[in-house]
């Protein structure tokens, strides 16, 4: 069975649905702090704390845990500024409970929802797994640290993982059953999407005088379910003999900017967008487009959901939300 640490989340969701309709049996722990218990549809689920190593070990206990996909984290970069206590605790400390129970009870398979902000300020477009990493925030440093861990861990405890670096995840199930629901809401499309469907809300674009076409930042999406599909490839490529931990990006290659998004969200959905345009945040770099060439590669992996894919599940989420 596969343990989904942080199941009830986005993306964990997600991916225990993939792995649900592609035969796998998935047990899903989550405290719900942040998650939705609404999204676990699939597969068992455990009320637990990863602060807390008996939960964790009555868990292993009582099934037989093959290999764990880690989604559980804080991931707001601005309260990481402000609270960086919280961020090393849950990210890095309880990640460090989960690793212990799994030597304990010898699971040697792990697939870690990582991050490009280990990156930091990107020195060249696309990036690459070998770019340097240099986080600017508590976020990043905590996804960083992970990774350095796995990395000792791999060698001293023969641990095999894969820590997906994802860029900017978006979008929804097509089948609307799961979505994306999170309070505060910080992502970029559901907030465009909000603004679209409601005139009281504005969206803020933070600067538009950057070096880019139309002047306001340019990210690289990807759909949620094509994270999820290359969460279970890379448990598949774990399992073959010759395999080795890795560290992969997660994107589409391709870059959209702000304005752009907002011309996408008013064009799919008829209506128009209310924005303004508010100064830069600071460490925001100007493009983050992500080379996938790795994934692609090793892991026979490759994105089927475009932009206008992105914008329309949501738009259907946001128009006749679940939960």
């Amino acid at each position: 069975m596969i343990l989904i640490v942080g199941g009830a989340g986005y993306i964990g969701s997600h991916t225990n649905k993939f792995l649900t309709e592609n035969g796998y049996k998935t047990i899903i722990f989550d405290n719900l702090s942040t998650g939705n218990i609404e999204s676990v549809q699939w597969g068992t689920f455990v009320n637990g704390d990863l602060s807390k190593i008996e939960d964790i070990k009555s868990v292993f206990e009582l099934y037989d845990i093959t290999a764990v996909f880690h989604f559980a984290a804080h991931a707001y970069v601005g309260e990481s500024v402000i609270n960086p206590e919280k961020y090393y605790k849950n990210n890095v400390s309880n990640t460090l409970n989960l690793l212990h129970v799994m030597k304990e009870f010898d699971v040697k398979y792990f697939i870690f929802s990582s991050s490009c902000a280990t990156y930091g300020i990107p020195n060249s477009i696309p990036i690459n797994e070998s770019h340097p990493e240099i986080p600017i925030n508590p976020y990043g440093k905590t996804k960083l640290m992970v990774d350095n861990i796995l990395l000792d861990y791999s060698n001293a405890y023969n641990l095999k993982y894969v820590s997906l670096r994802y860029f900017n995840a978006a979008g929804n199930d097509p089948s609307q059953l799961i979505g994306e629901s999170h309070n505060p809401e910080t992502h970029l499309i559901p907030l465009v999407i909000e603004s679209a469907l409601d005139s009281s809300k504005t969206i803020n674009v933070f600067g538009d005088d950057y070096e880019t076409p139309d002047g306001t930042c340019i990210r690289d999406y990807i759909h949620v379910n094509d994270l999820a599909e290359a969460h279970v490839k890379a448990y598949n490529y774990l399992q073959k003999e010759d395999s080795t931990s890795q560290i992969i990006n997660l994107g589409t290659g391709e870059g959209y900017s702000v304005n752009e998004i907002i011309l996408t969200v008013e064009k799919n959905a008829g209506l128009k967008v209310n924005s303004s345009i508010s100064a830069r945040r600071v460490g925001d770099p100007a493009v983050l487009i992500a080379d996938i060439y790795k994934a692609l590669n090793l892991l026979g992996w490759s994105p089927k959901y475009r932009l206008n894919d992105i914008v329309n599940h949501s738009i259907e989420w946001y128009r006749n939300p679940k939960y």
